[in-house]
């Protein structure tokens, strides 16, 4: 089908590559292609995400989409990567093409080696593909885009559940059903930054790739140290990933406040002072960081790949050590400074490096790895 790419998600929780694909329905939009995106039949956020030029199709089965590719010149471009059995079947049908939302750490897919082409969204995750000797891997990382448009209705930054039920399972449904006998899901008390305090936000899904829990093993004895340090959560995930934070938050809770998932991300970041990253080597890009300094808020990231690509230090917010490294003196040092008055960096100031997360610059790489394919 000429002027049309058929992509491919499978994820039933709205996250960085959903928003990631609705990035890339924009770009192909703009230079006059349409989309197919096929999707879980069981995800039901893909309508308010209001792609441009996007047909949605429900998938029950990979037969579905298999059939629905009746052209070998047909695009397919994959946000879930195909196994070592659909894979060849899908690059026999057509030109088979994937996004690698991860980088290949402790995992590595097999069906990867079916793939024509293959698009790293940053350099770090591009390394981690070179590292398993896949050659067909474009060598430049398409980045992503500073989009902080809603994912849903605007609404006020306001309380809602912290957690994601996985209703296939029987310990999720009851205690779903017991949060909803406590209070409704969403619809609690407006967000209010509290004077006088530094506000550090994380705005992100709670999910084991950011090892949260882990990152405030370090820090959270050391945040409460530095009473007039809040930590504003903005996100959801599943019941052990928000028990095992709160855990490791434990010597600071007083100082932290939970808001779950927000549809209106814009609106977040204008009402916080920094935007914490979590650890590094599992992420791929972090598009939070990108949407949060295009916003004017600066960040607080670990010095290391992929943040040493998104970030610029001093200027669009402050790298700080691993903690696993020093302990957390690093990052205790820059706290120091920030509560003492150290000059809050604009990242709107850094015009060549935001430029780099255009939507105009998205699309031209976007065109330049299409080439060929």
């Amino acid at each position: 089908m000429r002027n049309v790419v058929n992509q491919l998600n499978l994820q039933e929780n709205l996250g960085g590559g959903e928003v990631y694909t609705r990035s890339l329905c924009r770009a192909f939009a703009g230079m006059g292609w349409r989309t197919r995106l096929f999707v879980n039949a069981r995800a039901n956020f893909w309508q308010s995400l209001l792609l441009p030029e996007t047909e949605i199709v429900k998938l029950e089965s990979m037969e579905q989409l298999e059939l629905a590719l009746v052209d070998k010149g047909d695009l397919l471009l994959t946000h879930s990567t195909l196994d070592t059995r659909w894979a060849p079947r899908m690059a026999r049908r057509a030109r088979l093409a994937g996004m690698l939302h991860m980088p290949l750490y402790e995992r590595f897919p097999e069906g990867l080696r079916h793939y024509h082409r293959l698009f790293a969204v940053s350099r770090h995750v591009a390394e981690s593909a070179r590292s398993h000797g896949l050659d067909n891997l474009y060598p430049i990382a398409l980045l992503g885009v500073a989009d902080t448009s809603p994912r849903g209705t605007a609404v006020p930054v306001r309380k809602n559940s912290s957690y994601e039920w996985d209703r296939r399972k029987v310990r999720d449904r009851m205690m779903g059903w017991v949060a909803g006998l406590r209070g409704p899901a969403t619809g609690g008390r407006e967000f209010e930054k509290i004077p006088g305090t530094l506000t550090l936000g994380i705005v992100s899904r709670l999910t084991p790739i950011k090892q949260f829990p882990l990152m405030f093993s370090f820090l959270a004895g050391i945040i409460s140290r530095f009473p007039s340090v809040r930590i504003e959560i903005f996100g959801s995930g599943g019941y052990a990933s928000v028990r095992d934070l709160r855990a490791a938050l434990r010597p600071c809770a007083s100082q932290v406040r939970f808001w779950g998932q927000q549809s209106d991300v814009g609106a977040v970041y204008g009402k916080l002072d920094y935007v914490l990253s979590g650890l590094p080597e599992k992420e791929a890009l972090g598009l939070n960081l990108i949407e949060a300094q295009a916003m004017g808020t600066p960040v607080l990231a670990v010095a290391a790949p992929p943040f040493i690509e998104t970030v610029v230090d001093g200027k669009s917010g402050f790298l700080f050590k691993d903690p696993r490294e020093d302990d957390g003196a690093d990052f205790e040092a820059l706290l120091l400074r920030l509560v003492s008055g150290a000059v809050r960096p604009d990242p709107r100031e850094a015009r060549d490096h935001l430029a780099l997360f255009s939507e105009s610059a998205f699309r031209e790489r976007l065109k330049a790895a299409l080439e060929g394919l």
